[in-house]
Formats: structure tokens, sequence, C-alpha cells
């Protein structure tokens, strides 16, 4: 028989897999998605809650870039920016197109990893005073989708893993996590480099 203790603790861990599952998606939000997908089919999550978990920490972390552009954006940028892409050259080109499609931008950036701009998008809404209700309604909305289209990759991915047998399976698994990881950092790349090519 299982001791009490043991039972509380699995029991705990059973519950707090959401807690993580949200604090994962303010820090990596696309590779966290794409891996609950995957354990979704394996019959590790529920989908109601894995679902708000995934929406509520995505949404989080957009409100935090959003703070970070509102109160003193300019100095981070040009100290740190070019680690993500967000150059001085990059704000100017977003902020141009803010004045003409601002909600557009917000929409389309969320559904589309940000055409390699994501976190200058957010960063930039945030410096130029968009509304914080219409930054939030947008931006859940765009997440609505977002999250959907990631969940349901990773399940696919789980389907097959789900056909596998013997150790065809622990590969697989190591694969599609190395696969996924370089694809959305291939993606950024080559839309950061289609757009500064463009301008």
């Amino acid at each position: 028989m299982m001791p009490l203790w043991l039972q509380h603790l699995l029991e705990f861990l059973n519950f707090s897999k959401y807690g993580v599952v949200f604090v994962g998606c303010i820090v990596e939000g696309p590779v966290v998605m794409l891996a609950s997908g995957f354990l979704l089919r394996l019959g590790q999550f529920n989908f109601v809650p894995l679902y708000f978990s995934l929406m509520a920490g995505d949404f989080v972390a957009d409100l935090g870039w959003y703070a970070v552009g509102r109160f003193g954006a300019r100095k981070l940028i040009n100290r740190f920016g070019h680690y993500f892409n967000i150059t001085p050259k990059v704000i100017d080109k977003i902020e141009k197109r803010f004045q003409k499609y601002q909600d557009k931008i917000l929409f389309i950036s969320k559904i589309t990893m940000g055409f390699g701009f994501a976190l200058a998008t957010l960063i930039v809404a945030g410096m130029l005073h968009v509304p914080f209700k219409r930054y939030a309604i947008l931006n859940f909305l765009g997440g609505f989708i977002w999250t959907a289209f990631l969940l349901v990759v990773g399940y696919f991915f789980g389907n097959i893993y789900d056909s596998l047998i013997g150790p065809l399976k622990p590969a697989f698994a190591v694969a599609c996590i190395g696969l996924v990881i370089y694809g959305l950092w291939a993606i950024n790349r080559y839309l950061v480099k289609k757009e500064l090519i463009d301008t």
C-alpha cells in the first residue's frame, strides 16, 4: 500500500502541473504550448484547465512586455535589445506601421509570431501608449487562436508518438523537442531577415 505522504505528494503534483504550465508559458509560450498538446494526447492533462492555464500564462507575459514598453523601454532597448532582435531600427519601423494599422498589427502579430518581431511589437504598443483595454482584448483574442493552433500541432505529434513501439518512442520524443525548438528559431530568424531586407 502506498504511504499516505507519497499519495498526498502525487496528488499535489497532479494538481500543480497546471501551475507549472502557467509559469512555463510566461517564460517560453510556444514551446510549452506544443509540449502541452503532446502531453494532452498522452492523457497527462485535462483539456479545459490546460487550455486556460496556457492562455493565462501567455496573456500575463504579453502584459509584462506592454509594461516594459510603457515604463522606460528606451533605456532597456539600447542596452539589451539586440539580444532579442529589438534594435532602434526595428522599433522605428514598427512605430511607423502602428500609426496606420495599430489594431491589425497587434492581432495578426499574435497569431503569426509577430512576423519575427513579436516582442518588439508588444513593447512598441506600450511605448505608444496603446489603450490598455484595447491591447488586452486584441492580445486575448489572438492568443485564443494561437494557443489552440499550437495545442493541435502538439497533439498531432502525440498521436504519432502513441503509435510507435519500443525504443522508437523516446527517440521520437527527443527528435520532436529538438525539431520544434529549431523550427521556431528558424522561422523567427527567417521572418526577421525578410522584414529587414524589405525595409
